[in-house]
C-alpha cells in the first residue's frame, strides 16, 4: 500500500455519565489518542472527529451519529488513504441469529443510546473501502475480539501468554450484559419479547444495525474480501472483558487498560511498529500490570499484520 494521501479519524469515548453503567476513563482515552494522531502520525487536526458524552457535547456518540461519521469518512476516502476508528466504551455479546449456532455469540459496541453497532456493520464498512485505502479499528471494549465479522485472526486465543499475580488498581469491566441491554430496550418499547432485534428496529428504525435490518441470506453476502484492508486491534478476546481503570492513589487520571497499554508502547518505541508488534507489546504491558483475563487481539490480513501501525511516516 502506498503512503496515505489523507489521514482521517473518528474517535468515540463513552463514559455513560450519571447512569448505572458509568465508566470514567473512556473520554480520556480518545483525547490522548487525538493528540498522538496529530503529533506523531501526521493527522491534520481538522480530519479528526471526536464524539464523546462529556457534559456540553453538541454531537453525542449515539449509534446513528457514530455510523454517520464512519460512513462520511469512508465516502471521502481514496486509494492510499489511512482511516482510523478508536472506540472506548462498553461492549456486549448478543446471541447469534444464525441457524445451527445455538451457542454462538456475535460482538457489538454499545453507544450511549444503546443502539448497538455490530460486527456485521463493521464488515460492511470495511467492504465499502476504496481499493488501496485502509481502516484500522482500535476497540477498547469488552468482547471486542472479532468485531469485524469474518476478519482473519492473527493474534487471538491461540496466542497464549503467561500471567503473574501483580496487584491491579481499581477497575471496572467495560461490558453491559445482554440481559441488561434487553431490559433497557424493553422499557423503551414496551414490547414483550426476548428478541433484541425487534426492540432495536422498533425504537431506532432504519438506524438499527444491519444485522437486524437485513434478512439472513442478504446479510450473509457480507463476506470478507480477502485480503481486505480492515485491521482490528481489540482490547480483549471475544469471551473476555476489558478494564476501565480508576486510579485511587495520587489523583491520577482514569483510563482504559488497553488504550493506556497502547499509549505506553508508542511512548517507549518512537520508531515504526507493525500492527502485530504493537498488539504483542500491549499484551506484555497488561501482563506486567497483572491483568490475567484480558488479552488484546489482532484481526487482519497476513500482509497487514506486518504493516506499520497507521502507516506511520519514517522519522
Amino acid at each position: 500500500m502506498d503512503m496515505g494521501n489523507k489521514r482521517m479519524a473518528v474517535l468515540v469515548g463513552c463514559n455513560y455519565p450519571n447512569t448505572r453503567n458509568e465508566l470514567h476513563g473512556c473520554i480520556n482515552d480518545v483525547l490522548t489518542m487525538k493528540e498522538v494522531l496529530v503529533k506523531r502520525f501526521g493527522f491534520d487536526l481538522r480530519s479528526v472527529q471526536l464524539l464523546t458524552d462529556a457534559p456540553g457535547s453538541v454531537v453525542l456518540p449515539a449509534g446513528a451519529n457514530i455510523k454517520k461519521a464512519l460512513g462520511h469518512m469512508i465516502d471521502q476516502a481514496e486509494a492510499g488513504d489511512v482511516l482510523f476508528f478508536h472506540y472506548s466504551g462498553h461492549g456486549t455479546r448478543i446471541p447469534s441469529v444464525k441457524p445451527g449456532h445455538p451457542f454462538r455469540h456475535d460482538e457489538a459496541i454499545v453507544p450511549c443510546d444503546f443502539n448497538l453497532i455490530t460486527d456485521v456493520d463493521f464488515r460492511q464498512l470495511v467492504n465499502r473501502l476504496p481499493k488501496g485505502a485502509s481502516l484500522t479499528v482500535l476497540s477498547d471494549s469488552c468482547h471486542s475480539g472479532g468485531l469485524i465479522d469474518k476478519e482473519k485472526e492473527q493474534i487471538g486465543p491461540k496466542a497464549t501468554i503467561t500471567t503473574n499475580n501483580a496487584k491491579v488498581p481499581s477497575q471496572s469491566p467495560k461490558v453491559i450484559p445482554f440481559e441488561s441491554i434487553l431490559q433497557h430496550l424493553t422499557s423503551l418499547t414496551n414490547i414483550n419479547t426476548s428478541d433484541i432485534g425487534t426492540h432495536l428496529l422498533e425504537f431506532f428504525g432504519s438506524d438499527a444495525s444491519l444485522r437486524f435490518r437485513l434478512p439472513p441470506l442478504e446479510r450473509d453476502q457480507f463476506e470478507s474480501i480477502n485480503p481486505d484492508e480492515g485491521i482490528l486491534l481489540s482490547g480483549c478476546q471475544a469471551n473476555e472483558t476489558s478494564a476501565d481503570m480508576s486510579p485511587n492513589e495520587g489523583g491520577g487520571k482514569s483510563y482504559g487498560a488497553f488504550s493506556n497499554a497502547v499509549q505506553m508502547v508508542l511512548k517507549e518505541h518512537l520508531g515504526q511498529l507493525s500492527n502485530k508488534q504493537l498488539v504483542m507489546m500491549a499484551r506484555e504491558v497488561l501482563q506486567a500490570q497483572g491483568f490475567e483475563q484480558q488479552h488484546p487481539c489482532l484481526y487482519c490480513s497476513d500482509r497487514n499484520a506486518g504493516a506499520t501501525f497507521l502507516w506511520q511516516p519514517e522519522c
